[in-house]
């Protein structure tokens, strides 16, 4: 993974099994991406399903700083801790599971939205650059992620998402909600509703 400065990202991965078993494997996730991510990015979005993970990100300069690291001398310090990340919480479920292996079923993805919006003739959509556009359909695909599939009728009640933050019926630390404001299309005074309507398809692939 490669990251520049304020552009933002659709970063998610997904398990050979199960991601998460219990309660408490969430938190950890949660626990080591404050420790490691946090402080080099501001997260926008973010859910935790069951066999996969969300997160919207913007780098910060910090993040994308080299690593110094003598065997990787590319390595930023944002894709060494994202690496981090998949470690740490892979050992610490192999050792709960007592199982052995990989748990996730490839590399962890990093798409940058903002090249993502550069497509031919459709560069521009009521004089906005389309960035803008990616980084609202990947904010409502990972809010939604939880009522597609099947896990809950309301978003309010999936515990593991940033949706409830946006609601404000949780003050979670970890998103940025003032630069979401900024950067996401949508009416936040009506969050609820607008995220009612399915994502585009065509939309939709531009963030994978």
């Amino acid at each position: 993974m490669h990251f520049e400065p304020q552009a933002i990202y659709h970063v998610y991965n997904r398990s050979n099994e199960k991601t998460f078993y219990i309660r408490d494997n969430y938190l950890l996730f949660l626990s080591k991406v404050r420790k490691l991510i946090f402080p080099f990015c501001d997260i926008l979005a973010w859910v935790l399903m069951p066999n996969h993970f969300h997160f919207l990100i913007q780098a910060k300069e910090s993040g994308c700083e080299n690593a110094m690291e003598k065997h990787r001398p590319h390595l930023q310090i944002l894709s060494k801790n994202f690496g981090s990340l998949m470690n740490g919480f892979t050992q610490a479920i192999n050792k709960q599971e007592k199982r052995r292996g990989k748990l996730f079923s490839h590399d962890i993805k990093a798409k940058n939205l903002n090249e993502a919006s550069f497509d031919a003739a459709l560069v521009f959509k009521n004089s906005l650059c389309l960035k803008t556009d990616y980084a609202t359909t990947c904010f409502l695909y990972i809010h939604q992620n939880p009522v597609m599939a099947g896990l809950v009728t309301d978003l309010e009640d999936w515990e593991y998402s940033s949706f409830r933050d946006y609601a404000g019926l949780r003050n979670g630390k970890l998103i940025n909600k003032t630069l979401a404001k900024e950067i996401i299309e949508l009416d936040f005074e009506n969050l609820r509703q607008q995220l009612q309507f399915l994502v585009d398809k065509e939309k939709l692939k531009k963030i994978f």
